[in-house]
């Protein structure tokens, strides 16, 4: 007779779950995205911020009820499956989110390797491979022990933004008086450049959506999943917004949009050193971002074998290490391959964009799920004008941002 196969162990809990999450959300964007928000919204920056976690926020609390409906991996492709019944479209979107999620952490590996020359002379190749093999085994280890490792970094990103927010207290100080600097005028222009900045500063809140990928993973799925994925928006915001109002506050926007590391120039503009600190702070935040993608892939890649849209040999879990190896292994040799091509940027955007019609079809496949079961017992249920508006404000951005493609050179 025939061993029962092995199955993904449930070893993550409600805490190690949001640190998860704001590991895969906060990532090294904020690290550098302070700079080019400030070019483009000013003042008004964090008012971008604000308007970019309501856009983000739609969507996300979408995903919290789909994944208490639906707890089990590959969670968009499995979502757009239940919801508008097409092998074809769901089998789709999951290899656009593992392209998404690999792209990312491609360029995130070359980001790592080009911060690391900063400290230290590395030949990029090498480098690349040895990082690369390294999150790949990390991944494949274990998920209490990857998890955990990408929980202590998390934490490692968070104090490294609450030193900064820490560090800006007498800037934040100054907030009952400055406050109108930060207000947009009723006019075009102000609301222009909170829109431009919102859609620049959404990016900075993807990552939430990787969180649904390890739902069989989860303890008490069906309620710490929504409640991860809402407390992740919430400190999420609340960070950002404390950042990015004593950022304005200390620094004129043109100074920050002239800083290749603004954090690392913020804090040393308040603490007059201690700028190296940050730069090690922003290594951890870039490579966390690489092994939290590289575990969201291989639990799309094992969902989808599992379900039968891809070869049911990804689908395999170690009985050892608990894990899906050959799928993490697939998962490893594609960002290698990426990550040794380099010159992702162009394809980044695109990937961006693709993300976007992912979202815009969740929110749909919500809306089909809702009107056939309006009212499933145990599960988190948000109101109906939620997708809707999630979906909305996606095919707005959508437009936007072909508009833009189609503008650039």
């Amino acid at each position: 007779m025939s061993s029962p196969q092995a199955q993904l162990r449930r070893r993550i809990s409600l805490f190690q779950l949001i640190l998860y999450g704001l590991g895969t959300t906060i990532g090294a964007g904020i690290y550098a995205l302070i700079g080019e928000l400030a070019a483009v919204a000013g003042y008004l920056a964090p008012m971008a911020f604000l308007m970019a976690s309501l856009m983000a926020g739609l969507t996300a609390l979408s995903f919290a009820e789909l994944s208490s409906r639906f707890p089990r991996a590959a969670g968009a492709a499995l979502y757009v499956q239940e919801g508008l019944g097409s092998r074809r479209l769901s089998t789709l979107v999951g290899l656009l989110v593992i392209v998404a999620g690999l792209v990312s952490a491609s360029a995130l590996v070359n980001g790592f390797v080009g911060y690391l020359g900063e400290f230290v002379p590395v030949d990029r190749v090498p480098a690349i491979v040895m990082v690369v093999l390294a999150v790949g085994a990390l991944a494949a280890w274990g998920i209490a022990q990857s998890v955990t490792v990408a929980a202590v970094i998390t934490l490692v990103e968070v104090g490294g933004l609450l030193l900064v927010i820490g560090a800006s207290r007498g800037a934040l100080a100054e907030l009952p008086e400055r406050w109108p600097l930060l207000i947009p005028a009723a006019d075009s222009a102000s609301w222009g450049a909170v829109f431009s900045g919102g859609l620049l500063a959404f990016y900075a809140y993807l990552g939430f959506e990787d969180m649904v990928d390890v739902a069989e993973e989860v303890k008490q799925v069906r309620r710490n999943m929504p409640l991860a994925i809402v407390a992740t928006l919430l400190i999420t915001t609340t960070l950002y917004l404390a950042v990015m109002i004593g950022a304005v506050l200390a620094l004129p926007p043109a100074a920050l949009a002239a800083s290749e590391a603004p954090l690392a120039t913020l804090f040393q503009h308040y603490t007059g050193g201690a700028g190296p600190l940050m730069g090690v702070i922003g290594l951890f935040a870039i490579i966390n971002g690489a092994l939290v993608q590289v575990i969201m892939a291989a639990r799309v890649l094992y969902g989808m074998a599992c379900r039968g849209q891809l070869p049911r040999a990804l689908g395999a879990v170690d009985p050892r290490t608990g894990t899906p190896l050959l799928a993490t292994a697939l998962a490893t040799l594609l960002m290698l391959a990426m990550a040794l091509a380099g010159r992702l940027g162009p394809l980044a955007r695109i990937t961006s964009l693709v993300m976007l019609v992912v979202f815009a079809l969740v929110n749909a496949a919500l809306l089909r799920v809702k009107r056939r079961d309006p009212h499933p017992a145990g599960v988190v249920v948000v109101p109906r004008w939620l997708p809707a508006g999630g979906l909305a404000m996606c095919v707005v951005v959508i437009l936007v941002e072909i508009g833009g493609l189609v503008r650039a050179p």
